[in-house]
C-alpha cells in the first residue's frame, strides 16, 4: 500500500505550488503577488510543520505504525516551502541587497524571528537521511531533530508579529501547536512519573541459602 500511497501524497504536496504557479501565469496573484507568494509559502510552511509534529501522536493513537514513514516527506516538504519564501524575500523583495537584509534581521523581529526558524531547519534537513541517523546515533539524531519544536514555534511567533492587526489565522496555528506539543509533553510527564515511581519501590530481597 506505502508503494503506491506515497507517490499520490508526494503530488498532493506539491498541489499547493502548482496552484501558486497557475496563479502567477494566469495573472491572478491580485495587485501585490509578491506578498501573495509571500504569504501563500508561509503559510504551507506552518501547515507541513504542523503535519510533521502530527504524525508521531496520530500514528500512536491510531496505531497505524506506516504513519512513520510519511513523516521524512512532510519535514522536508516544510524546509522546502520555507525555502521558497525564503527566496520570494531575498530575490523578489531585496533583490539580494545583504545590506537591506542583514538590516532587517537586525531591526525588525518578525524577520529575526522568522530567519532563526528557516536556520534551525536547515541542519534537520541535512540530516534527514538513514546515513545520518546511523552516524549520529539514533539518540543524538532524535535530540537534533526536537529542534522542530523551537523552528514551529518560532514560525508562528514570526506569522503573529507580521500581520499585527487580523491575528486570527496564526492564533489557529498556535493553537494547533500548543495541542501538539502539549500532547508531548503530558506522554513525557507521565513517562516520568512512572519511572519515579519504579524507582522509589522497594527492591525485592534475595535470600541467601546457607549450607
Amino acid at each position: 500500500m506505502i508503494r503506491w500511497l506515497k507517490p499520490i501524497v508526494f503530488l498532493a504536496c506539491l498541489a499547493p505550488l502548482a496552484r501558486l504557479a497557475w496563479k502567477a501565469y494566469s495573472g491572478n496573484l491580485g495587485a501585490n503577488p509578491i506578498e501573495v507568494i509571500t504569504h501563500s509559502t508561509g503559510d504551507w510552511t506552518l501547515i507541513f510543520l504542523l503535519v510533521t509534529l502530527l504524525v508521531t501522536p496520530l500514528r500512536k493513537l491510531t496505531g497505524y505504525l506506516w504513519l512513520i514513514r510519511f513523516r521524512r516527506m512532510f519535514g522536508l516538504f516544510s524546509f522546502f516551502y520555507v525555502t521558497l519564501h525564503f527566496l520570494t524575500y531575498i530575490w523578489l523583495d531585496k533583490f539580494f541587497d545583504v545590506h537591506e537584509m542583514l538590516k532587517d534581521i537586525t531591526k525588525r523581529r518578525f524577520i529575526t524571528v522568522g530567519f532563526t526558524g528557516f536556520v534551525l531547519l536547515i541542519p534537520l534537513a541535512i540530516t534527514s537521511t538513514s546515513g545520518w541517523i546511523r552516524r549520529l546515533g539514533g539518540r543524538r539524531w532524535n535530540r537534533l531533530h526536537q529542534l522542530i519544536y523551537l523552528t514551529a514555534i518560532a514560525g508562528v511567533i514570526h506569522y503573529y508579529w507580521l500581520v499585527k492587526a487580523d491575528v486570527r489565522k496564526p492564533l489557529q496555528y498556535a493553537a494547533v501547536l500548543a495541542l501538539l506539543l502539549g500532547y508531548r509533553l503530558a506522554i513525557w510527564s507521565a513517562l516520568k512519573f512512572k519511572a519515579n515511581k519504579a524507582a522509589r519501590l522497594p527492591r525485592p530481597r534475595v535470600q541467601v541459602s546457607e549450607g
